[in-house]
Protein backbone atom coordinates (compact mmCIF):
# COMPACT_ATOMS: atom_id res chain seq x y z
CA UNK A 1 0.00 0.00 0.00
CA UNK A 2 1.08 3.67 -0.82
CA UNK A 3 1.10 5.85 2.24
CA UNK A 4 2.41 9.76 2.73
CA UNK A 5 6.23 9.59 3.53
CA UNK A 6 7.08 8.49 6.79
CA UNK A 7 6.99 11.86 9.13
CA UNK A 8 10.04 10.74 11.10
CA UNK A 9 12.22 11.16 7.95
CA UNK A 10 13.96 14.41 7.47
CA UNK A 11 11.49 17.56 5.79
CA UNK A 12 12.56 18.58 2.32
CA UNK A 13 10.39 21.27 1.15
CA UNK A 14 10.69 23.31 -2.79
CA UNK A 15 10.00 26.28 -4.76
CA UNK A 16 9.46 25.35 -8.35
CA UNK A 17 8.87 28.32 -10.23
CA UNK A 18 8.74 28.83 -14.42
CA UNK A 19 11.09 31.22 -15.58
CA UNK A 20 8.82 32.99 -17.75
CA UNK A 21 8.68 36.10 -15.99
CA UNK A 22 9.52 37.87 -13.06
CA UNK A 23 8.69 36.51 -9.28
CA UNK A 24 5.18 37.59 -8.64
CA UNK A 25 4.75 38.19 -5.31
CA UNK A 26 2.82 35.04 -4.66
CA UNK A 27 5.50 33.07 -6.26
CA UNK A 28 7.04 34.76 -2.77
CA UNK A 29 5.05 33.66 -0.41
CA UNK A 30 4.78 30.13 -1.85
CA UNK A 31 8.84 30.27 -1.56
CA UNK A 32 8.80 31.70 2.21
CA UNK A 33 6.58 28.92 3.26
CA UNK A 34 8.66 26.63 2.05
CA UNK A 35 11.40 27.99 3.30
CA UNK A 36 10.16 28.87 6.58
CA UNK A 37 8.48 25.11 7.29
CA UNK A 38 12.04 24.00 6.15
CA UNK A 39 14.19 26.22 8.95
CA UNK A 40 10.90 25.16 11.11
CA UNK A 41 11.67 21.30 11.65
CA UNK A 42 15.03 21.94 10.87
CA UNK A 43 14.52 20.37 7.17
CA UNK A 44 16.13 21.47 3.68
CA UNK A 45 14.71 23.96 1.34
CA UNK A 46 15.38 23.74 -2.51
CA UNK A 47 15.28 25.85 -5.81
CA UNK A 48 14.07 24.04 -9.20
CA UNK A 49 13.87 26.06 -12.27
CA UNK A 50 10.70 24.66 -13.97
CA UNK A 51 11.99 25.18 -17.50
CA UNK A 52 10.52 22.64 -20.11
CA UNK A 53 8.02 25.39 -21.83
CA UNK A 54 11.41 26.05 -23.83
CA UNK A 55 9.78 28.66 -25.99
CA UNK A 56 8.70 30.72 -23.14
CA UNK A 57 11.24 30.33 -20.73
CA UNK A 58 14.49 32.74 -20.87
CA UNK A 59 17.42 33.47 -19.19
CA UNK A 60 16.19 36.86 -18.24
CA UNK A 61 13.39 35.40 -16.33
CA UNK A 62 15.82 32.89 -14.42
CA UNK A 63 17.61 35.95 -13.12
CA UNK A 64 14.62 37.62 -12.06
CA UNK A 65 13.43 34.85 -10.34
CA UNK A 66 17.07 33.98 -8.51
CA UNK A 67 17.65 37.94 -7.74
CA UNK A 68 14.44 37.78 -5.88
CA UNK A 69 15.08 35.46 -4.16
CA UNK A 70 18.59 36.87 -2.57
CA UNK A 71 16.75 40.00 -2.21
CA UNK A 72 14.33 38.24 0.04
CA UNK A 73 16.81 36.56 1.50
CA UNK A 74 15.62 33.04 0.97
CA UNK A 75 18.81 30.90 1.01
CA UNK A 76 18.40 27.10 -0.34
CA UNK A 77 20.36 24.45 0.05
CA UNK A 78 23.08 23.34 -2.96
CA UNK A 79 22.82 25.07 -6.82
CA UNK A 80 19.03 25.07 -8.33
CA UNK A 81 17.88 22.05 -9.80
CA UNK A 82 16.89 22.92 -13.95
CA UNK A 83 14.19 20.90 -14.83
CA UNK A 84 14.61 20.17 -18.90
CA UNK A 85 18.42 18.88 -17.68
CA UNK A 86 16.67 15.99 -16.28
CA UNK A 87 14.78 14.78 -19.49
CA UNK A 88 16.67 11.63 -19.81
CA UNK A 89 15.92 10.80 -16.31
CA UNK A 90 11.93 11.55 -16.90
CA UNK A 91 12.12 9.28 -20.08
CA UNK A 92 13.70 6.61 -17.86
CA UNK A 93 10.80 6.63 -15.51
CA UNK A 94 8.41 6.80 -18.09
CA UNK A 95 9.68 3.72 -19.89
CA UNK A 96 9.45 2.12 -16.21
CA UNK A 97 5.87 2.55 -16.25
CA UNK A 98 5.34 1.44 -19.70
CA UNK A 99 6.82 -2.10 -19.16
CA UNK A 100 5.16 -2.09 -16.15
CA UNK A 101 1.78 -1.62 -17.78
CA UNK A 102 0.82 1.67 -16.16
CA UNK A 103 1.67 3.63 -19.49
CA UNK A 104 0.61 2.82 -23.17
CA UNK A 105 1.55 4.08 -26.29
CA UNK A 106 -1.01 6.68 -27.98
CA UNK A 107 -1.30 7.04 -31.49
CA UNK A 108 -4.31 9.64 -31.21
CA UNK A 109 -4.54 11.66 -34.29
CA UNK A 110 -5.26 15.74 -34.00
CA UNK A 111 -8.21 15.63 -35.62
CA UNK A 112 -9.21 13.06 -33.48
CA UNK A 113 -8.64 15.04 -30.52
CA UNK A 114 -10.46 17.58 -32.14
CA UNK A 115 -13.09 15.65 -32.71
CA UNK A 116 -13.64 14.70 -29.07
CA UNK A 117 -13.76 17.93 -27.85
CA UNK A 118 -16.44 19.17 -30.28
CA UNK A 119 -18.34 16.16 -29.25
CA UNK A 120 -17.84 17.23 -25.70
CA UNK A 121 -18.60 20.82 -25.97
CA UNK A 122 -21.77 19.47 -28.00
CA UNK A 123 -22.85 17.76 -25.47
CA UNK A 124 -22.15 20.49 -22.59
CA UNK A 125 -19.51 18.44 -20.79
CA UNK A 126 -16.14 18.49 -19.40
CA UNK A 127 -13.77 17.32 -21.92
CA UNK A 128 -11.95 13.78 -20.67
CA UNK A 129 -10.16 12.18 -23.11
CA UNK A 130 -10.66 7.97 -23.67
CA UNK A 131 -7.91 7.15 -25.68
CA UNK A 132 -9.06 3.76 -28.04
CA UNK A 133 -5.22 2.57 -27.54
CA UNK A 134 -5.33 1.75 -24.03
CA UNK A 135 -6.23 -1.36 -24.98
CA UNK A 136 -5.90 -1.71 -28.24
CA UNK A 137 -3.08 -3.81 -30.39
CA UNK A 138 0.15 -2.26 -30.88
CA UNK A 139 0.86 -3.87 -33.68
CA UNK A 140 -1.98 -1.73 -35.23
CA UNK A 141 -0.12 1.37 -35.07
CA UNK A 142 -0.04 3.20 -37.80
CA UNK A 143 3.20 3.01 -39.30
CA UNK A 144 5.32 6.45 -39.01
CA UNK A 145 3.65 8.01 -36.16
CA UNK A 146 5.38 8.32 -32.86
CA UNK A 147 3.13 8.29 -30.23
CA UNK A 148 2.83 9.37 -26.94
CA UNK A 149 3.04 7.85 -23.53
CA UNK A 150 0.37 8.19 -21.46
CA UNK A 151 -0.87 7.02 -17.95
CA UNK A 152 -3.12 4.31 -17.82
CA UNK A 153 -4.95 5.83 -15.00
CA UNK A 154 -7.54 3.58 -12.96
CA UNK A 155 -11.15 3.82 -14.27
CA UNK A 156 -12.98 3.37 -11.52
CA UNK A 157 -12.96 4.64 -7.65
CA UNK A 158 -11.56 7.74 -6.65
CA UNK A 159 -8.09 9.36 -6.18
CA UNK A 160 -7.70 10.92 -2.50
CA UNK A 161 -5.78 13.81 -1.97
CA UNK A 162 -5.18 14.43 2.11
CA UNK A 163 -4.28 18.02 2.14
CA UNK A 164 -2.82 19.56 5.09
CA UNK A 165 -5.15 22.76 4.06
CA UNK A 166 -7.89 21.79 2.31
CA UNK A 167 -8.64 18.68 3.48
CA UNK A 168 -9.30 15.53 2.22
CA UNK A 169 -9.69 15.96 -1.14
CA UNK A 170 -12.30 13.02 -3.18
CA UNK A 171 -11.85 12.84 -7.16
CA UNK A 172 -13.46 10.18 -9.30
CA UNK A 173 -11.70 8.79 -11.29
CA UNK A 174 -14.15 9.27 -14.20
CA UNK A 175 -13.04 11.96 -14.27
CA UNK A 176 -9.46 12.05 -14.52
CA UNK A 177 -8.00 11.00 -18.06
CA UNK A 178 -5.23 9.49 -19.02
CA UNK A 179 -3.16 12.05 -18.89
CA UNK A 180 -0.10 12.45 -21.52
CA UNK A 181 3.22 11.79 -19.52
CA UNK A 182 5.68 11.78 -22.85
CA UNK A 183 4.65 14.16 -25.89
CA UNK A 184 5.76 12.57 -29.13
CA UNK A 185 8.73 14.20 -29.38
CA UNK A 186 9.59 12.91 -26.41
CA UNK A 187 9.55 15.38 -23.64
CA UNK A 188 7.96 15.10 -20.61
CA UNK A 189 4.76 16.96 -19.67
CA UNK A 190 4.94 19.09 -16.54
CA UNK A 191 2.76 17.07 -14.27
CA UNK A 192 4.93 13.85 -15.13
CA UNK A 193 8.27 16.00 -14.31
CA UNK A 194 7.02 17.43 -11.13
CA UNK A 195 6.27 13.92 -10.06
CA UNK A 196 10.09 12.39 -10.63
CA UNK A 197 12.27 15.45 -9.94
CA UNK A 198 10.32 15.78 -6.71
CA UNK A 199 10.76 11.98 -5.69
CA UNK A 200 14.19 12.17 -7.08
CA UNK A 201 15.17 15.40 -4.93
CA UNK A 202 13.76 13.55 -1.83
CA UNK A 203 10.67 16.19 -1.34
CA UNK A 204 8.65 15.03 1.82
CA UNK A 205 5.91 18.20 1.85
CA UNK A 206 5.07 20.12 -1.64
CA UNK A 207 3.65 23.70 0.06
CA UNK A 208 2.40 25.87 -3.18
CA UNK A 209 -0.83 27.57 -4.42
CA UNK A 210 -4.77 26.15 -4.40
CA UNK A 211 -4.11 26.46 -7.90
CA UNK A 212 -2.35 22.92 -8.05
CA UNK A 213 -5.17 21.11 -6.34
CA UNK A 214 -6.56 19.41 -9.36
CA UNK A 215 -2.73 18.78 -10.08
CA UNK A 216 -2.30 16.85 -6.77
CA UNK A 217 -4.48 14.36 -7.57
CA UNK A 218 -3.05 13.94 -11.57
CA UNK A 219 0.32 13.79 -9.91
CA UNK A 220 -1.20 10.96 -6.53
CA UNK A 221 -2.05 8.56 -9.59
CA UNK A 222 1.61 8.76 -11.21
CA UNK A 223 3.15 8.37 -7.91
CA UNK A 224 1.37 5.16 -7.02
CA UNK A 225 1.84 3.92 -11.03
CA UNK A 226 5.78 4.31 -10.00
CA UNK A 227 5.13 2.67 -6.63
CA UNK A 228 6.44 5.83 -4.66
CA UNK A 229 5.55 7.50 -1.83
CA UNK A 230 3.08 10.09 -2.09
CA UNK A 231 4.50 13.77 -0.17
CA UNK A 232 2.57 15.30 2.27
CA UNK A 233 0.52 18.06 0.12
CA UNK A 234 -0.73 21.47 1.62
CA UNK A 235 -2.04 23.93 -1.17
CA UNK A 236 -2.83 27.63 -0.17
CA UNK A 237 -5.16 30.01 -0.81
CA UNK A 238 -4.62 32.49 -3.64
CA UNK A 239 -3.80 36.15 -2.96
CA UNK A 240 -6.75 38.61 -4.15
CA UNK A 241 -6.46 42.25 -4.15
CA UNK A 242 -8.48 44.53 -1.90
CA UNK A 243 -11.03 43.97 -4.16
CA UNK A 244 -11.85 40.37 -3.75
CA UNK A 245 -10.43 39.75 -7.09
CA UNK A 246 -7.04 37.79 -8.58
CA UNK A 247 -4.16 40.34 -7.71
CA UNK A 248 -2.99 41.03 -11.09
CA UNK A 249 -1.72 44.48 -12.72
CA UNK A 250 -4.64 46.52 -12.11
CA UNK A 251 -4.08 46.07 -8.10
CA UNK A 252 -0.65 47.66 -8.52
CA UNK A 253 2.70 45.79 -7.88
CA UNK A 254 3.25 41.80 -9.08
CA UNK A 255 7.06 41.02 -9.15
CA UNK A 256 9.27 41.19 -6.17
CA UNK A 257 11.47 43.33 -8.21
CA UNK A 258 8.78 46.12 -8.17
CA UNK A 259 8.74 46.43 -4.17
CA UNK A 260 12.37 46.70 -3.77
CA UNK A 261 12.10 49.34 -6.46
CA UNK A 262 9.54 51.36 -4.41
CA UNK A 263 11.29 50.97 -1.24
CA UNK A 264 10.20 48.22 0.80
CA UNK A 265 12.91 46.18 3.19
CA UNK A 266 12.91 42.43 2.99
CA UNK A 267 12.30 41.27 6.30
CA UNK A 268 8.88 43.73 6.03
CA UNK A 269 7.85 42.10 2.76
CA UNK A 270 8.88 38.86 4.32
CA UNK A 271 6.44 39.36 7.24
CA UNK A 272 3.29 40.81 5.49
CA UNK A 273 3.63 37.77 3.45
CA UNK A 274 3.84 35.05 6.28
CA UNK A 275 0.74 36.96 7.09
CA UNK A 276 -1.16 36.92 3.79
CA UNK A 277 -2.67 32.79 5.24
CA UNK A 278 -0.99 32.06 8.26
CA UNK A 279 -1.51 33.48 11.95
CA UNK A 280 -0.30 33.30 15.33
CA UNK A 281 -2.70 34.55 17.58
CA UNK A 282 -3.36 38.20 17.27
CA UNK A 283 0.48 39.22 16.62
CA UNK A 284 1.18 40.96 13.70
CA UNK A 285 5.02 41.66 13.51
CA UNK A 286 7.57 39.06 13.82
CA UNK A 287 11.17 38.79 13.80
CA UNK A 288 13.12 36.08 11.32
CA UNK A 289 13.91 33.79 14.44
CA UNK A 290 9.96 33.95 15.43
CA UNK A 291 8.65 33.18 12.04
CA UNK A 292 10.90 29.74 12.16
CA UNK A 293 10.30 29.19 15.73
CA UNK A 294 6.26 29.60 15.29
CA UNK A 295 5.03 29.20 11.54
CA UNK A 296 3.70 25.00 11.11
CA UNK A 297 1.77 24.59 7.99
CA UNK A 298 -1.14 23.00 10.43
CA UNK A 299 -2.23 27.23 10.78
CA UNK A 300 -2.48 27.40 7.03
CA UNK A 301 -5.85 29.00 6.18
CA UNK A 302 -8.54 27.89 3.78
CA UNK A 303 -9.29 31.43 2.85
CA UNK A 304 -8.12 33.91 0.05
CA UNK A 305 -5.86 36.88 1.64
CA UNK A 306 -6.17 40.48 0.48
CA UNK A 307 -3.32 42.08 -0.04
CA UNK A 308 -3.36 45.77 1.44
CA UNK A 309 -0.47 48.33 0.15
CA UNK A 310 -1.67 50.77 3.11
CA UNK A 311 -0.99 47.80 5.50
CA UNK A 312 2.92 46.99 3.88
CA UNK A 313 3.46 50.39 4.23
CA UNK A 314 2.80 50.98 7.69
CA UNK A 315 4.78 47.57 8.62
CA UNK A 316 7.32 48.57 6.67
CA UNK A 317 7.63 51.82 8.49
CA UNK A 318 7.73 50.65 11.62
CA UNK A 319 11.06 48.00 9.77
CA UNK A 320 12.63 51.35 8.90
CA UNK A 321 12.46 52.75 12.41
CA UNK A 322 14.20 49.84 14.06
CA UNK A 323 17.07 49.35 11.28
CA UNK A 324 19.95 50.04 12.19
CA UNK A 325 21.24 53.50 10.61
CA UNK A 326 24.12 52.19 8.56
CA UNK A 327 21.89 49.31 7.30
CA UNK A 328 19.40 51.64 6.01
CA UNK A 329 22.19 54.45 4.21
CA UNK A 330 23.17 51.21 2.49
CA UNK A 331 20.13 50.08 1.22
CA UNK A 332 18.80 53.54 0.20
CA UNK A 333 22.40 54.23 -2.02
CA UNK A 334 21.86 50.90 -3.16
CA UNK A 335 18.26 50.91 -4.97
CA UNK A 336 19.25 54.55 -6.12
CA UNK A 337 19.96 52.69 -9.29
CA UNK A 338 16.59 51.27 -9.75
CA UNK A 339 14.33 53.95 -9.70
CA UNK A 340 13.46 57.09 -11.59
CA UNK A 341 16.48 59.97 -12.27
CA UNK A 342 18.64 57.38 -9.92
CA UNK A 343 21.66 57.67 -12.22
CA UNK A 344 21.28 61.88 -11.36
CA UNK A 345 20.56 61.11 -7.79
CA UNK A 346 23.93 59.53 -7.92
CA UNK A 347 25.68 61.70 -8.92
CA UNK A 348 24.32 64.52 -6.81
CA UNK A 349 24.49 62.76 -3.83
CA UNK A 350 28.16 62.15 -4.72
CA UNK A 351 28.56 65.80 -4.86
CA UNK A 352 26.58 66.60 -1.90
CA UNK A 353 28.44 64.44 0.30
CA UNK A 354 27.27 60.89 0.93
CA UNK A 355 28.14 62.00 4.70
CA UNK A 356 25.70 64.13 4.67
CA UNK A 357 22.67 61.51 3.43
CA UNK A 358 24.21 59.23 6.28
CA UNK A 359 24.28 61.89 9.00
CA UNK A 360 19.97 62.87 8.57
CA UNK A 361 19.62 58.75 8.77
CA UNK A 362 18.35 58.98 11.98
CA UNK A 363 15.60 61.78 11.36
CA UNK A 364 14.67 60.83 8.04
CA UNK A 365 13.49 57.52 9.17
CA UNK A 366 11.23 58.65 11.58
CA UNK A 367 8.67 59.56 9.42
CA UNK A 368 9.58 57.57 6.29
CA UNK A 369 7.72 54.39 5.18
CA UNK A 370 9.96 53.37 2.25
CA UNK A 371 13.40 53.75 1.17
CA UNK A 372 11.43 56.42 -1.44
CA UNK A 373 10.56 58.41 1.35
CA UNK A 374 13.93 58.68 2.91
CA UNK A 375 15.22 59.81 -0.87
CA UNK A 376 12.41 61.56 -1.10
CA UNK A 377 13.20 63.78 2.38
CA UNK A 378 16.82 64.33 2.08
CA UNK A 379 16.46 65.99 -1.33
CA UNK A 380 16.93 69.12 -0.26
CA UNK A 381 20.72 68.31 -0.18
CA UNK A 382 20.89 67.97 -3.30
CA UNK A 383 19.21 71.26 -4.19
CA UNK A 384 20.88 74.16 -5.63
CA UNK A 385 21.15 77.99 -4.68
CA UNK A 386 18.58 79.94 -4.69
CA UNK A 387 16.52 77.36 -3.73
CA UNK A 388 12.81 76.97 -5.43
CA UNK A 389 9.77 77.15 -3.25
CA UNK A 390 6.84 75.60 -2.92
CA UNK A 391 3.61 77.01 -2.57
CA UNK A 392 3.29 76.37 0.92
CA UNK A 393 6.65 76.99 2.10
CA UNK A 394 6.61 80.78 -0.33
CA UNK A 395 3.64 81.37 2.13
CA UNK A 396 6.05 81.34 5.07
CA UNK A 397 8.82 83.44 3.98
CA UNK A 398 6.68 87.33 4.40
CA UNK A 399 7.61 90.56 4.63
CA UNK A 400 7.02 89.65 8.42
CA UNK A 401 9.69 86.52 9.00
CA UNK A 402 11.94 87.74 6.38
CA UNK A 403 13.59 90.38 8.95
CA UNK A 404 13.28 87.36 11.67
CA UNK A 405 15.43 85.15 9.53
CA UNK A 406 18.08 87.72 8.54
CA UNK A 407 18.29 88.71 12.12
CA UNK A 408 18.82 85.19 12.66
CA UNK A 409 21.09 84.60 10.28
CA UNK A 410 23.52 87.59 11.94
CA UNK A 411 23.01 85.12 15.02
CA UNK A 412 23.78 81.94 14.09
CA UNK A 413 26.93 83.35 12.21
CA UNK A 414 28.66 83.45 15.63
CA UNK A 415 27.53 80.09 17.26
CA UNK A 416 30.25 78.21 18.45
CA UNK A 417 29.08 74.58 18.85
CA UNK A 418 27.02 73.80 15.43
CA UNK A 419 25.38 70.87 16.26
CA UNK A 420 21.55 70.50 16.32
CA UNK A 421 21.35 70.89 19.96
CA UNK A 422 23.55 74.17 20.46
CA UNK A 423 21.36 75.49 17.53
CA UNK A 424 18.11 74.78 18.93
CA UNK A 425 18.71 76.34 22.14
CA UNK A 426 19.93 79.39 20.03
CA UNK A 427 17.22 79.72 17.57
CA UNK A 428 14.52 79.41 21.06
CA UNK A 429 16.56 81.74 22.59
CA UNK A 430 16.05 84.18 19.97
CA UNK A 431 11.95 83.13 19.59
CA UNK A 432 11.78 84.17 23.13
CA UNK A 433 13.33 87.30 23.09
CA UNK A 434 11.57 88.38 20.36
CA UNK A 435 8.14 87.47 21.84
CA UNK A 436 7.42 84.80 19.63
CA UNK A 437 6.27 81.03 19.34
CA UNK A 438 9.06 78.59 18.26
CA UNK A 439 6.80 77.18 15.53
CA UNK A 440 6.65 81.20 13.86
CA UNK A 441 10.49 80.66 13.97
CA UNK A 442 11.33 77.17 12.76
CA UNK A 443 8.41 77.15 10.01
CA UNK A 444 10.28 80.26 8.15
CA UNK A 445 13.39 78.62 8.61
CA UNK A 446 12.12 75.14 7.31
CA UNK A 447 10.98 77.07 3.77
CA UNK A 448 14.04 78.78 3.73
CA UNK A 449 16.44 75.69 3.98
CA UNK A 450 14.20 73.24 2.43
CA UNK A 451 11.89 74.75 0.07
CA UNK A 452 9.08 73.18 1.76
CA UNK A 453 7.26 72.70 4.36
CA UNK A 454 8.09 68.89 5.67
CA UNK A 455 11.27 68.20 6.08
CA UNK A 456 13.55 65.83 9.21
CA UNK A 457 13.38 68.05 12.15
CA UNK A 458 14.63 71.87 11.41
CA UNK A 459 17.48 71.70 13.64
CA UNK A 460 18.73 68.29 12.47
CA UNK A 461 18.31 70.09 8.62
CA UNK A 462 20.81 72.88 9.56
CA UNK A 463 23.37 71.13 11.73
CA UNK A 464 23.84 68.65 8.29
CA UNK A 465 23.82 71.51 5.74
CA UNK A 466 26.58 72.95 7.69
CA UNK A 467 26.77 76.27 9.28
CA UNK A 468 28.24 77.99 5.64
CA UNK A 469 25.19 76.62 3.62
CA UNK A 470 22.93 77.20 6.39
CA UNK A 471 23.73 80.92 6.32
CA UNK A 472 23.32 81.13 2.44
CA UNK A 473 19.91 79.25 2.40
CA UNK A 474 18.52 81.86 4.85
CA UNK A 475 20.01 85.08 3.40
CA UNK A 476 18.57 84.18 0.22
CA UNK A 477 14.82 83.30 1.84
CA UNK A 478 15.71 87.05 3.68
CA UNK A 479 16.63 88.87 0.48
Amino acid sequence: MITTRDMSRKVVTRFAPSPTGFLHIGGARTALFNWLYARHTGGQFLLRIEDTDRERSTDAAIEAILDGMHWLELDWAGEPTFQFARAERHRAAAAEMLASGHAYRCYLSPDELAEMRARAEAEKRPLTIQSPWRDRDPGEAPAGVKPALRLKAPRDGETVVEDKVQGTVRVPNKDLDDLIILRSDGNPTYNFAVVVDDHDMGVTHVIRGVDHLTNAARQTQIYKALGWDVPVFAHVPLIHGPDGAKLSKRHGAQGVGEYRAMGYLPAAVRNYLVRLGWSHGDQEVFSTEEMIALFDIERLGKSAARFDFAKLGDLNGQYIRKTADAELFARTRAMLPEIENGAALMDAFENAGWDKLAALMPALKERAKTLLDIIEGAKFLLAQRPLAYDEKAAKQLTGETKPHLAAMASRLAGLGDWTAAAIEADVRAYAEGAGLGLGKVAQPLRAALTGTTVSPPVFDVMAVLGREETLARIADAAA
